[in-house]
């Protein structure tokens, strides 16, 4: 690449001069390639050891003049390709020039405004990418690329300089972090260590120190543990890498891959050393965190945040702490976790003014907002830069006002006019339900309208005044009074200010009456709710009478949500609740539908309209409990895990117990995933449930470690997990909430409790505050931490399930052993996975369903396949392997639908490894008839179907093939499944019980194979025997074989022959015309002749893509020995039949002239034999013979005459009967994986700089 000339003093230190003229110097570096003794080594190692490692490129030119001793660089290059194109080029393009100049100042000028030029021209090319990755780091990823083999697809993050303990001994070198993979190389006075780790195989990785390693990064993959260590920053380093197995493990869960955000504010210039992809993943992280600490929608992305106070008239102080900004909120939270946090929606502001400064208040700003509430900020260090940011994100409201006034559903429209919300003076945003057109869907019938407008229990509670309610009812009237007072004093709604004080009245317990604004306001739901007016409305009418696996689930589920409350003992509730998760199965069909989804909503719904109940559905499974309700309720098992690991720190004893029992994983699952609801009575989970929208994840996981603390003494005597069960379940049951002014509902597990003596009630309000005494020193960050650690082995630990799973449903006839299957699976799997990262547009199989059965989940296209093929296959047919590979794959590929799963894979794979001679040869046979030999789907249904039926012998052609008609039921029912979001499993119980039915072939069943078909198998076989150390036996015995079945089909074309004998004696050229007119009436007449069903694919001729044929067709006129013995062997010449293989060596030349001179006996062959003329004597007939079917379809051999000929030649049986062990292909194959799909012509990997 060329390089903004730069001065160099010393030319050549650690530098060999390799071409040299008046002006420029072409030099290696010193350890680059052969030779370099000692200096070599050295410098090899400095390059490693020091900074010069990622940013030295092994060769470079430099500019000089004659007098000066300064030289200056002007290009540099990764391979002696690279930079001998650059060379060239200044050859050619300014030598002449440069001679005409005088000064030489003047050249030295002129050559660097020419390298400018050049690099501002390739920089204009580049632009429209974004491409703008500062010099060094592009050279640092070149030299990446070249050093482990990566395609160009693969980016670089960052690269830092570390060391690697091989054994006890540190190896310094370079730690290279690309999206997909993590890689380490050093250079230590020869001895050398390279290292690739893909994120996906990742399974642990933790920052610790111990005696051995101090400080360093723990990195677990499946098979080895690996330590780096002596970073310059750790931090940011162990940071970088969560986040980039994050991004891996997210691929793993639903096939997510890594997409740059193209969004993100571009720099003015590139900074210095950080890729655009290190920003892009810096400014995700900081986003992520921005919208989980003030509950924002998914879309808000942060602008950018500054040090301020606040100033809070509630206790008259300014509060020191970050402003944040992002396109739709202005947010504040204060040093002190719990002094102040505040959101302002900007649809909300009003005015924005720059107040005077002064001593006491410098630089201070004043936000006003609709709700008459001002906000006072100061201490802004770019306050104009700020106020100018604001006013740009509020002159875009507007606009977006009108977007949702007219029906859009973007996530940042804004709020249409609170003010006409029906709402008391002091609160723009409703306090309890708002009434505004955006609450009430239109389409739903009047006895449905109730719940639309107000919650479930409104509805359904008797209207008793309070002070009939008695002292419950003063303790209610107390709380909606401190609630009143709270909200005068902090404001209310959105903007309120949210500090210790609204935890204190949260854990206290939330009045009835402003249960759901309350939830709405601290999930965050309530922004999205008012950015969506009509949305909920709209998918409810959309999603109506649409059936699917997730609505058939519901159905089910329904009558099971709190059947002990009024509300859903009628179908005004079940209505509610069926639309609600109807709607949430339509918008995120990823999700769809889980259990434990309906007792949720179904308490969302008792307190809030159905609009809202659906936007806290969207708040909970969305963001506050990320992977709860996916199809392995991934994120409910992570959390598990962090409860496990806080219950082994916080509790040691106990913990050692519940392992023993194996009870805690069966327990607490239902704990997360209902939010207690499902275990405790009502009234009192629904306090939990308050206190878990305001902190979150942390008060399930406090609560959770108070029941284990409590019932310590009685879990450690018990004696097997069923006991343990009942005593927790007895505790939890009597969990009772004493101010409910509800009705006590009774509870189902109220069954656990018989016994003599019922244990003690527990005040709700107990368990609470002992949780936040004992256990409050948990940290929404740790808990995102422990949540990283823990989703690495959850992932993993189901990947590995879905594995065993996989391998159990192969068939144990397979021939491949248990851990063989493992690797097979591992190496199909990495596969389907490097589509996502490097396939670009193999967008089929890229998009994985994890609600498919396992075996179906992971699937390769026929490219990913020919590339495994070609690594693993023991038929290795060098240029040709891609053709056998593209047939074996329509061999396998049953249903057409273009990809096959693994089970499919390995059925192929085991053909050719597994099984005797007679085995393999069968296998083989089949690649050369259809399916198999179709070069693309051109045949119709109908030809097919033809051909299958009036191929009498062939009822069962290939093992897995279903017979035509059933096969395009097959595709149809997969198509209407693909229609519809889950899958019909009934399908596949239907394709395993055609399998179980599927009877053993034999061999009589296989149909005979027309001239075409066995020139392709000849070919085929020449192909195969090109590299093996036997190639000349092997070719000698396949011209014999060869020779000796073309005249075993001619003998039996002449038994076979009809009483009419048919005009085609050896037709050559002109004879084709007559000899068509004549034959073609008889032709759709059945015949009795098994010779006929070669006829229909002849007619289709699968071979009119297959190379070589026309070249084959002049030979045979020219030579009638090569006619006979190497029609299809006769492939024996490179040069006339591979058109696609130019490149055989002078063997495989000098190996045909002995098998058509040697082995062929000339004189036994007849004017008769040389019948392959006859079928492309010429590109013309041979075109002639395509289009009109004219093909000698009399001409055919059996799959037994093949067999039987080749076991005359013992050095077939012994090249068919070796055996081959897969185990060092799968070794190889995972060694190249990175370097396929990769165009980059750099070095193989093995020269290492």
């Amino acid at each position: 690449m060329w390089l903004g000339p730069e001065e160099v003093l010393v030319a050549n230190a650690l530098w060999v001069t390799e071409r040299a003229n008046p002006f420029f110097v072409l030099q290696r570096r010193r350890g680059h390639g052969k030779g370099g003794g000692l200096t070599g080594l050295l410098v090899g190692t400095l390059d490693v050891v020091l900074d010069s490692s990622a940013r030295v490129a092994p060769y470079r030119i430099l500019h000089q003049t004659q007098d000066s001793q300064v030289y200056w660089t002007v290009a540099c290059g990764s391979s002696r390709k690279e930079i001998t194109k650059h060379w060239e080029w200044l050859e050619n393009n300014l030598l002449q020039t440069l001679s005409i100049f005088d000064s030489e100042e003047d050249i030295t000028t002129f050559v660097k405004g020419k390298i400018h030029g050049i690099i501002a021209e390739e920089n204009k090319n580049l632009q429209p990418q974004g491409d703008e990755d500062p010099g060094k780091f592009k050279e640092a990823e070149l030299k990446m690329r070249k050093q482990f083999g990566m395609p160009e697809g693969e980016k670089l993050v960052n690269y830092y300089s570390c060391s690697f303990w091989k054994g006890r001994v540190p190896r310094q070198g370079w730690l290279y972090l690309t999206v997909n993979h993590l890689c380490f190389y050093s250079f230590l006075l020869g001895k050398e260590v390279s290292l690739v780790v893909q994120w996906v195989d990742v399974t642990r990785l933790e920052k610790n120190a111990t005696l051995l390693f101090p400080e360093s990064i723990r990195v677990d993959t499946r098979d080895q543990e690996l330590f780096f260590s002596m970073f310059l920053n750790i931090g940011e380093t162990f940071k970088l890498m969560e986040q980039l197995a994050n991004l891996a493990m997210r691929q793993l869960l639903d096939s997510e891959g890594f997409l740059e955000d193209k969004a993100l504010p571009r720099p003015i210039r590139p900074h210095k050393n950080i890729s655009a992809l290190k920003r892009d993943l810096d400014a995700r992280a900081k986003n992520e965190c921005y919208r989980a600490t003030f509950r924002l929608p998914k879309d808000e992305r942060l602008d950018g945040h500054t040090g301020c106070t606040l100033w809070t008239p509630f206790n008259k102080l300014h509060i020191p702490g970050q402003m944040f900004i992002s396109n739709n909120y202005i947010c504040f939270a204060s040093k002190e976790e719990d002094a102040c946090r505040l959101i302002i929606p900007l649809r909300e502001v009003t005015i924005v003014e720059k107040a005077d400064s002064s001593s006491v208040l410098p630089s201070p700003l004043s936000i006003s907002t609709k709700s008459k509430m001002t906000f006072l900020f100061a201490n802004l260090k770019d306050r104009d830069f700020l106020v100018q940011r604001i006013s740009d994100f509020l002159q875009k409201t507007p606009s977006k006002q009108l977007a949702s006034n007219t029906g859009g559903t973007k996530a940042s429209v804004a709020d249409p006019a609170p003010e006409s919300l029906p709402a008391p003076q002091e609160a723009p945003e409703p306090p309890t339900s708002p009434s505004s057109p955006l609450s009430c869907p239109p389409s739903f019938s009047t006895q449905e309208v109730p719940t639309t407008s107000q919650g479930l229990l409104k509805v359904f509670q008797k209207n008793s005044p309070m002070e009939d309610l008695g002292a419950k009812g003063a303790k209610e009237k107390m709380k909606e009074e401190s609630w009143n007072i709270h909200f005068f004093e902090y404001g209310r709604g959105m903007c309120m200010y949210r500090t210790a004080k609204t935890r204190e009245l949260v854990l206290k317990g939330i009045p009835e009456s402003l249960r759901g604004e309350l939830w709405l306001l601290f999930s965050g739901a309530w922004n999205e709710m008012v950015t969506h007016p009509g949305y909920y409305a709209e998918l409810v009418e959309k999603s109506m009478g649409k059936y699917s696996l997730a609505t058939e689930e519901i159905e089910r589920d329904l009558h099971r949500s709190m059947p002990e409350h009024p509300a859903f003992q009628n179908e005004l509730g079940i209505a509610a609740l069926r639309r609600v998760l109807t709607a949430y199965a339509f918008r995120n069909p990823t999700i769809g539908y889980c259990q434990a989804m309906n007792i949720v909503t179904s308490v969302l719904l008792l307190y809030g309209s159905e609009e809202e109940a659906f936007w806290l559905l969207v708040a909970l499974c969305e963001r506050m409990l990320p992977d709860y309700y996916n199809t392995r309720v991934v994120g409910a098992l992570v959390d598990q895990g962090i409860f496990e690991e806080l219950t082994r720190d916080i509790l040691p004893r106990l913990s050692e117990k519940m392992q023993e029992l194996g009870v805690i994983s069966s327990i607490s699952l239902s704990w997360f995933l209902t939010l207690f609801l499902s275990v405790m009575p009502f009234e009192s989970a629904v306090v939990i449930v308050d206190c878990f929208f305001y902190e979150g994840i942390k008060v399930i996981l406090q609560v959770a470690l108070a029941v284990l603390d409590a019932n310590m003494d009685q879990l450690l005597d018990c004696s097997d997990e069923g006991e343990a069960m009942t005593v927790l379940g007895r505790y939890l049951d009597n969990v009772v909430n004493k101010q409910s002014i509800s009705p006590p509902i009774p509870h189902l597990h109220a069954l656990l409790t018989s016994g003599d003596d019922p244990p003690a009630e527990v005040d709700i309000f107990d368990l609470l505050k002992v949780s936040y005494e004992k256990f409050s020193s948990l940290r929404a960050d740790d808990i995102e931490q422990m949540r990283f650690k823990q989703r690495l082995k959850v992932i993993q630990s189901l990947e590995d399930t879905a594995k065993r799973s996989v391998v159990r449903a192969i068939p144990g006839d397979i021939g491949f052993s248990i851990e063989e299957l493992e690797d097979l699976y591992m190496v199909f799997k990495a596969k389907h996975l490097a589509s996502q990262y490097w396939g670009g547009s193999r967008s089929a199989a890229i998009h994985r369903d994890p609600s498919l059965p396992y075996l179906e989940q992971y699937r390769i296209d026929a490219s990913q396949f020919r590339e495994l093929f070609a690594s693993l296959t023991p038929w290795a047919c060098g240029s040709h392997t891609p053709v056998l590979a593209g047939r074996m794959f329509r061999l396998l590929d049953q249903n057409k639908d273009s990809l096959i799963n693994f089970k499919e894979f390995v059925t192929g794979m085991s053909g050719m490894y597994h099984g005797d001679l007679t085995e393999k040869l069968k296998a083989l046979y089949k690649l050369h008839l259809p399916p198999a030999l179709i070069p693309e789907e051109a045949e119709s249904a109908l030809e097919a179907t033809h051909y299958f039926t009036e191929d009498s012998p062939s009822e069962e052609a290939l093992p897995q093939e279903q017979q035509e008609g059933s096969g395009s039921e097959d595709i149809q029912e997969r198509r209407e499944e693909k229609g519809t979001s889950p899958p019909d499993y009934r399908h596949y119980l239907r394709i395993w019980a055609k399998e179980k039915e599927a009877q053993k072939e034999t061999i009589k069943d296989l149909p005979k194979m027309n001239q075409e078909q066995f020139i392709e198998l000849c070919k085929t076989l020449y192909n195969m025997f090109s590299e093996d150390p036997m190639e000349q036996d092997l070719y000698h015995a396949i011209a014999t074989v060869a020779s000796l079945l073309l005249r075993i089909g001619e003998v039996g074309k002449k038994f076979s022959a009809r009483t009419a004998k048919k005009p085609r004696n050896g037709a050559h050229g002109g004879d084709h015309s007559s000899a068509t007119e004549e034959d073609e009436p008889p032709l759709p007449k059945p015949h009795q002749d098994p010779t006929q069903e070669c006829q229909p694919p002849a007619a289709g001729d699968p071979q009119a893509k297959a190379s070589g044929d026309t070249h084959l067709g002049k030979a045979l006129q020219d030579n009638h020995v090569i006619a006979e013995g190497g029609s299809g062997e006769g492939q024996g010449s490179p040069s006339l039949l591979l058109s696609d293989d130019e490149t055989k060596d002078d063997m495989s030349m000098s190996s045909y002239s002995v098998v058509s001179t040697g082995s062929l006996q000339c004189e036994d062959l007849t004017d008769d034999t040389v019948l392959v003329g006859g079928e492309a004597c010429s590109p013309t007939a041979a075109a002639t013979s395509r289009s009109g079917g004219t093909v000698d379809t009399d001409w055919c051999i059996s799959f037994e005459q093949i067999l039987a000929s080749i076991l005359t030649e013992s050095v077939l049986v012994n090249f068919f009967e070796k055996r081959v062990d897969i185990g060092l292909k799968i070794k190889d194959q995972k060694k190249v994986e990175r370097q396929f799909s990769t165009s980059s012509d750099h070095e193989p990997p093995g020269v290492l700089s």
